[in-house]
Protein backbone atom coordinates (compact mmCIF):
# COMPACT_ATOMS: atom_id res chain seq x y z
CA UNK A 1 0.00 0.00 0.00
CA UNK A 2 1.39 3.56 -0.95
CA UNK A 3 2.19 6.21 1.89
CA UNK A 4 -1.83 6.88 3.00
CA UNK A 5 -2.75 10.20 3.49
CA UNK A 6 -5.50 9.46 5.72
CA UNK A 7 -5.38 12.36 8.82
CA UNK A 8 -7.87 14.38 9.55
CA UNK A 9 -6.08 18.31 9.02
CA UNK A 10 -6.81 20.17 11.66
CA UNK A 11 -6.30 17.08 14.10
CA UNK A 12 -2.94 17.50 15.66
CA UNK A 13 -3.50 21.29 16.40
CA UNK A 14 -7.12 19.82 18.38
CA UNK A 15 -5.12 17.41 20.44
CA UNK A 16 -2.31 19.68 21.19
CA UNK A 17 -4.56 22.39 22.56
CA UNK A 18 -6.93 19.88 24.37
CA UNK A 19 -3.27 18.51 26.46
CA UNK A 20 -2.32 22.49 26.88
CA UNK A 21 -0.26 23.39 24.60
CA UNK A 22 0.08 26.54 23.10
CA UNK A 23 -0.10 26.92 19.51
CA UNK A 24 1.49 29.66 17.38
CA UNK A 25 0.93 30.63 13.67
CA UNK A 26 4.76 29.07 13.14
CA UNK A 27 3.15 25.41 15.19
CA UNK A 28 -0.17 25.76 12.66
CA UNK A 29 1.76 25.72 9.49
CA UNK A 30 4.34 22.93 10.55
CA UNK A 31 1.34 20.85 11.84
CA UNK A 32 -0.15 21.18 8.69
CA UNK A 33 2.89 20.50 6.14
CA UNK A 34 2.67 17.09 8.08
CA UNK A 35 -0.61 16.81 8.14
CA UNK A 36 -1.28 16.77 4.46
CA UNK A 37 1.96 15.28 3.62
CA UNK A 38 1.62 12.34 0.70
CA UNK A 39 5.13 11.00 1.50
CA UNK A 40 7.71 10.76 4.25
CA UNK A 41 9.58 14.02 4.59
CA UNK A 42 12.38 15.18 6.42
CA UNK A 43 12.86 18.02 8.45
CA UNK A 44 14.52 19.68 5.54
CA UNK A 45 11.42 19.43 3.04
CA UNK A 46 9.42 20.11 6.30
CA UNK A 47 10.89 23.40 6.55
CA UNK A 48 11.12 24.50 3.08
CA UNK A 49 7.49 23.72 2.63
CA UNK A 50 6.21 25.48 5.88
CA UNK A 51 7.99 28.57 4.84
CA UNK A 52 5.59 28.93 2.18
CA UNK A 53 2.71 29.05 5.05
CA UNK A 54 5.00 31.21 7.15
CA UNK A 55 8.21 33.00 5.99
CA UNK A 56 9.51 33.37 9.65
CA UNK A 57 9.76 29.80 10.80
CA UNK A 58 13.20 28.55 11.27
CA UNK A 59 14.87 25.14 11.70
CA UNK A 60 15.41 25.47 15.28
CA UNK A 61 11.41 26.10 14.92
CA UNK A 62 10.99 22.71 12.90
CA UNK A 63 13.01 20.78 14.97
CA UNK A 64 11.34 21.58 18.62
CA UNK A 65 7.61 21.12 17.03
CA UNK A 66 9.37 17.98 16.10
CA UNK A 67 10.33 16.89 18.94
CA UNK A 68 7.02 17.82 20.88
CA UNK A 69 4.99 15.84 18.24
CA UNK A 70 7.18 12.73 18.90
CA UNK A 71 6.95 13.26 22.53
CA UNK A 72 3.22 13.39 22.62
CA UNK A 73 3.51 9.90 20.41
CA UNK A 74 1.56 11.74 17.62
CA UNK A 75 4.78 11.00 14.69
CA UNK A 76 7.48 8.70 14.28
CA UNK A 77 10.76 9.26 13.48
CA UNK A 78 12.43 6.68 10.62
CA UNK A 79 15.55 6.35 8.85
CA UNK A 80 14.17 4.09 6.29
CA UNK A 81 17.14 2.23 5.43
CA UNK A 82 19.41 5.05 5.35
CA UNK A 83 19.26 5.42 1.64
CA UNK A 84 19.62 9.47 1.85
CA UNK A 85 22.49 9.05 4.24
CA UNK A 86 21.73 9.61 7.61
CA UNK A 87 18.40 11.57 6.87
CA UNK A 88 15.64 10.90 9.21
CA UNK A 89 11.76 11.53 7.94
CA UNK A 90 8.67 11.56 9.68
CA UNK A 91 5.07 10.72 9.58
CA UNK A 92 2.02 10.44 11.09
CA UNK A 93 1.73 7.80 13.72
CA UNK A 94 -0.31 4.81 12.57
CA UNK A 95 -3.75 3.31 13.95
CA UNK A 96 -1.79 0.08 12.84
CA UNK A 97 2.05 -0.94 12.68
CA UNK A 98 3.22 -1.73 8.82
CA UNK A 99 5.90 -2.67 7.36
CA UNK A 100 8.19 -0.14 4.82
CA UNK A 101 9.46 -1.62 1.89
CA UNK A 102 12.29 0.45 0.63
CA UNK A 103 13.98 0.38 -3.02
CA UNK A 104 17.54 0.14 -2.75
CA UNK A 105 17.98 1.41 -6.04
CA UNK A 106 15.69 4.49 -6.65
CA UNK A 107 14.68 4.62 -3.28
CA UNK A 108 10.91 4.34 -3.94
CA UNK A 109 9.15 3.58 -0.51
CA UNK A 110 5.82 1.34 0.05
CA UNK A 111 4.21 0.95 3.20
CA UNK A 112 2.90 -2.38 3.22
CA UNK A 113 -0.19 -3.26 5.65
CA UNK A 114 -0.63 -6.87 6.95
CA UNK A 115 -2.43 -9.04 9.45
CA UNK A 116 0.50 -10.97 9.18
CA UNK A 117 2.60 -8.37 11.00
CA UNK A 118 -0.39 -7.83 13.82
CA UNK A 119 -0.51 -11.28 14.33
CA UNK A 120 3.19 -11.51 14.87
CA UNK A 121 3.24 -8.62 17.35
CA UNK A 122 0.37 -10.55 19.16
CA UNK A 123 2.26 -13.87 18.98
CA UNK A 124 5.95 -11.93 20.77
CA UNK A 125 3.48 -10.54 23.40
CA UNK A 126 2.85 -13.61 24.59
CA UNK A 127 5.32 -15.65 24.28
CA UNK A 128 7.80 -13.18 25.29
CA UNK A 129 5.98 -10.83 27.85
CA UNK A 130 5.85 -7.72 26.06
CA UNK A 131 3.85 -5.18 25.64
CA UNK A 132 4.49 -4.30 22.72
CA UNK A 133 4.58 -0.54 22.09
CA UNK A 134 6.66 0.59 18.81
CA UNK A 135 7.24 -2.29 16.42
CA UNK A 136 9.40 -0.85 13.36
CA UNK A 137 10.14 -3.19 10.53
CA UNK A 138 11.82 -1.95 7.15
CA UNK A 139 12.95 -3.75 4.06
CA UNK A 140 15.33 -3.46 1.64
CA UNK A 141 15.14 -4.83 -1.86
CA UNK A 142 14.18 -4.04 -5.62
CA UNK A 143 11.02 -2.66 -6.91
CA UNK A 144 9.17 -3.93 -9.32
CA UNK A 145 11.04 -1.55 -12.73
CA UNK A 146 14.43 -1.71 -10.55
CA UNK A 147 14.36 -4.95 -10.60
CA UNK A 148 16.53 -6.89 -12.99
Amino acid sequence: MPFANTEIPGRFQTLLAERGIRMTGQRRAILNVIETAKKHLDAGQILRRARKLDASIDRSTVYRTLGLLKRHGLIDELDLMHLEGEAHYYERKPDRGHIHLACLRCGKIIEFDSDLFESLKAQMEKECGYRIAVARLEVGGYCSKCRT
